[in-house]
Parts: C-alpha cells; sequence; structure tokens
C-alpha cells in the first residue's frame, strides 16, 4: 500500500479571490522522483494540461523546466491574477502507484471551508473535473454536506456552475467545475456536442483548443 500524500501547501496568500481546486498531484511529486520537464509546483506534471492551458491565454511564456525560476514564474502569475491553489485531498493510500483518482481510497480531506474563512476574499472555486467519482468537486460536495451547506445549481451546462453560502462568513462563493486538464478527460470532451460542432467548423480544433475556450470564459 502507498501512502500518497500531497506534497505541497495550498498557495494562499492576502487578497486572493479565485481558487484552483484539484486532488492530487502524480506520486512521483510526493517521492520527489520527478521527470524532465516537470516543474516541481502545483500542476507541473510534464503531461499535464494546466499550465500549458494558462499560458496560451495569457501569453506567459513560460519555462517548463525542473528549475526554480519555472516555480517564481507560476507563483508570480497567481499572486498578480489573485488566483490561489488548495487542492482538497491532504492524502490517500493507493494499490497501484498512479495518478488516478479513482484509484485513491482512505482519503483524507484538506477543509476548504476553513481557508475560505481565513481568507473571505474569495469569490470562485475553480474545480479542475467534475462531480464524477473521487474528483474535487465529489468531495467538496461530501465536505458540504457534513457542514449542511446548501448546494445551488446556477447552470448545468458544461463547465457547470453552483454555489454556497459560507456557513461562518455568510459570503456567497461559486464554483465552477472545469473540464479537467488532463488526457484522461479528452474522451469526455470529445461526446461533447459543442467540441462536435467547433471540430466540424474547423477539423484542426482539439481537445486542447477546446479547453482554452473554456478556462479563458472563468479565469481573470
Amino acid at each position: 500500500m502507498f501512502l500518497h500524500q500531497h506534497p505541497y501547501p495550498p498557495y494562499l496568500f492576502e487578497g486572493v479571490q479565485k481558487l484552483i481546486v484539484g486532488t492530487l498531484p502524480p506520486p512521483r511529486f510526493s517521492t520527489g522522483d520527478l521527470k524532465e520537464r516537470d516543474v516541481n509546483f502545483c500542476y507541473g506534471s510534464r503531461d499535464g494540461q494546466l499550465w500549458p492551458i494558462l499560458n496560451e491565454i495569457f501569453q506567459l511564456q513560460l519555462t517548463f523546466a525542473t528549475n526554480e525560476e519555472a516555480i517564481l514564474e507560476r507563483k508570480r502569475f497567481l499572486t498578480n491574477h489573485k488566483i490561489g491553489i488548495c487542492d482538497i485531498v491532504a492524502s490517500a493510500e493507493r494499490q497501484k502507484i498512479d495518478a488516478s483518482d479513482l484509484g485513491m481510497t482512505n482519503v483524507k480531506l484538506r477543509n476548504i471551508l476553513e481557508y475560505l474563512k481565513d481568507f473571505p476574499c474569495v469569490t470562485t472555486l475553480l474545480f479542475t473535473g467534475g462531480n464524477s467519482k473521487n474528483g474535487p468537486e465529489y468531495f467538496f460536495r461530501k465536505l458540504l454536506k457534513e457542514e449542511s451547506v446548501k448546494y445551488d445549481m446556477i447552470s448545468n451546462e458544461v463547465p457547470r456552475i453552483h454555489q454556497f453560502v459560507h456557513p461562518v462568513t455568510n459570503n456567497t462563493i461559486r464554483t465552477v467545475s472545469l473540464t479537467a486538464p488532463s488526457g484522461a478527460a479528452n474522451r469526455a470532451v470529445g461526446s461533447l456536442q459543442l467540441y462536435k460542432d467547433l471540430k466540424d467548423k474547423n477539423p484542426s480544433f482539439n481537445t486542447f483548443d477546446f479547453r482554452v475556450l473554456q478556462y479563458k470564459e472563468h479565469f481573470p
């Protein structure tokens, strides 16, 4: 049994307005066995698409390498745009050492509601995935249910949007369930009618382009 612990604390700071919420990075980030072009920071896997998507949207010219400059570039971007990161899983056990959300058992969660109490400027949670089992929204719903917090749907179109009222601050906070920035979600993207329509209009349009369009609507 492999104990998969999150290697990074939440990236939070005074004035943060939006939080990116995922689960766990690939196990190699916890063991320190990084690959070439991995970045030793949240969502730093060379196979992940979050930073390439943001790089495209904001024309950041990010470094994709295992060095300190790549980390600092990402932190500067997040701080400048008032975006934090607070993944919801603190640790999980795995029979198989991989990055599958479904492979997580005995999951220990971070109480994001506590972080939201400490950082009341946050108005939006951006989930890197939807409500499928062991996804970030799935676990967040579990937290809300434990606290008897109502979760209201705003839009059922992908990306689905909800909102809730924080039980302590009384702030209304919106959540957006973005299409996961991983190759595993490409099949789901391909089945969406909107993607098919855009692909019909432009045969070179791909699943990465689809995510860029979607994420552009919800990042500052």
